[in-house]
């Protein structure tokens, strides 16, 4: 693998101010102040892709290092969602959530051969898993607790009348886990009509035949759907277990 040369990474470089320009002065004209926000996003994601590849670069040829960086991954993706929740002691819930998604989905397309278990495949895959999962996780548990909270009296009197938490919270859980399925099946129900996901353009950008880029998008897309199915499950049950008192809301 080439390592981008000064004439190479210009352009880009150049693409990228333009871009944190033009949003900048489209949030300006709309009168929307974000101006400070973009820049230090922009100049957060750059920072971390750089060392995201260098650290990837490192793992690619020590492969022993992966399960330290999956476990890594994991645990900033659970924090990250615990930290949304907003409900003390999640941690160890979302990271149940998230890994049991990821581990599950990538033991089935590695397990069948779809993947070869190689640092190299397996690696971005299951982080792309986690990835989605952990988003499915803060949507769903942050859906649950709103609408306990909205509805807490309804909550009460199920409670009132002899129901568990679990009981009363349910159907509060159905509604939250479905919505946060939406994004992850909505995509993989226009994929190629309205966009070209991520990996399919990187695979073709690669040089990568489009067959070849479809397999893996389509590994990708499937994987997401059952990764979140499983997160939003397991943290809409959970949280239906240990709100006992009225959540505070987003």
């Amino acid at each position: 693998m080439s390592t981008p040369t000064a004439a190479e990474l210009g352009p880009v470089a150049l693409a990228l101010v333009l871009l944190a320009a033009v949003a900048v002065g489209a949030g300006r004209l709309g009168g929307i102040r974000q101006g400070r926000d973009v820049v230090v996003v922009v100049a957060r994601a750059l920072g971390q892709i750089v060392a995201v590849g260098l650290v990837l670069g490192l793992v690619l040829r020590t492969p022993a290092l992966a399960p330290l960086y999956l476990a890594l991954a994991l645990g900033v993706a659970s924090w990250t969602s615990a930290r949304r929740l907003r409900s003390p002691g999640t941690w160890p819930l979302t990271a149940l959530a998230i890994g049991g998604g990821a581990a599950v989905a990538a033991g089935v397309v590695v397990g069948v051969g779809a993947l070869e278990p190689r640092v190299l495949q397996v690696l971005p895959f299951t982080a792309q898993l986690v990835g989605g999962a952990m988003t499915a996780t803060t949507l769903a548990g942050r859906r649950m607790l709103d609408d306990a909270a909205a509805d807490w009296a309804g909550v009460e009197g199920w409670l009132a009348i002899g129901a568990s938490p679990a009981q009363a919270l349910a159907p509060l859980g159905r509604t939250a886990a479905a919505r946060a399925l939406a994004p992850a099946l909505d995509q993989t129900r226009t994929v190629g009509l309205v966009t070209l996901p991520g990996a399919f353009v990187g695979l073709l950008l690669g040089g990568a035949s489009p067959l070849e880029a479809a397999r893996v998008q389509l590994l990708v897309l499937v994987g997401l759907i059952a990764a979140e199915t499983i997160a939003v499950v397991v943290v809409t049950t959970g949280l239906g277990r240990r709100v006992t008192r009225r959540p505070e809301r987003s």
